[in-house]
């Protein structure tokens, strides 16, 4: 299954799809799925897929080689004729965001380290902040440290940060135990958080331009077979 690792080098391509209900929400998984698991495309590495749990919508996190094989896949004439308008007829809102991983966490009970599979339980949380490009080293500098007291907040399991390639934006992905243990933490009044981390939270504000979240439960991956020797 695939693995959140900073020593891969790969392009990962969020593709957030919003839809009205939970059937559309359900229309996009099933053709997300037959896509995923007819992927053949050089240089594709993973696909997971991500199901709605607050709000209907889905999350396909695709790990790729390089941006030149995203971008063939791209100007392929299925894509463009076919896939395009299909997830346009179902979904509200659709975003193809191609980001490079800055900075991953996670609790010290992870041996293995941050993996996404439908074989675990994960409350999976994506946060995608907007921000002004001349903004965007700044807001993922401040987002993007270090942090031992989150580590000790039940449920807590791991956190990334990814940096948009176009300086747009910066994406969070984050896991937890659960539903409860993630809204008590997001909802925690900010005099029981650090200092440290309640000044980070204002700056961080003060560069977002926009703010888009859901939460999710892994339900499909599949990946590439090794290369033959």
């Amino acid at each position: 299954m695939p693995l959140i690792s900073p020593d891969d080098g790969y392009l990962t391509v969020f593709n957030l799809f919003e839809t009205d209900t939970r059937p559309l929400q359900d229309d996009v998984l099933d053709a997300m799925r037959d896509i995923i698991d007819h992927a053949d495309y050089p240089g594709w590495i993973s696909s997971t897929l991500h199901s709605g749990v607050d709000e209907p919508g889905t999350v396909n996190y695709i790990q790729w080689r390089s941006a030149a094989d995203l971008q063939a896949r791209y100007d392929g004439q299925k894509f463009q004729q076919k896939t395009v308008p299909l997830f346009h007829k179902l979904a509200r809102t659709v975003r193809l965001l191609k980001t490079e991983l800055a900075f991953t966490q996670h609790h010290p009970a992870l041996e293995q380290g941050i993996e996404i599979s439908p074989e675990r339980d994960d409350y999976t949380v994506v946060i995608v902040f907007d921000t002004r490009p001349e903004d965007q080293k700044e807001l993922l500098e401040t987002l993007a440290q270090p942090d031992e007291w989150i580590t000790t907040v039940p449920g807590y399991r791991s956190h990334t940060y990814f940096r948009g390639v176009d300086g747009t934006y910066v994406v969070n992905y984050a896991q937890w135990d659960s539903k409860e243990a993630y809204d008590a933490f997001h909802t925690l009044p900010e005099e029981q958080r650090p200092a440290g981390i309640r000044r980070g939270r204002e700056r961080a504000r003060s560069l977002v331009t926009g703010r888009q979240a859901n939460t999710y439960r892994v339900t499909h991956s599949r990946s590439a077979l090794p290369a033959k020797g």
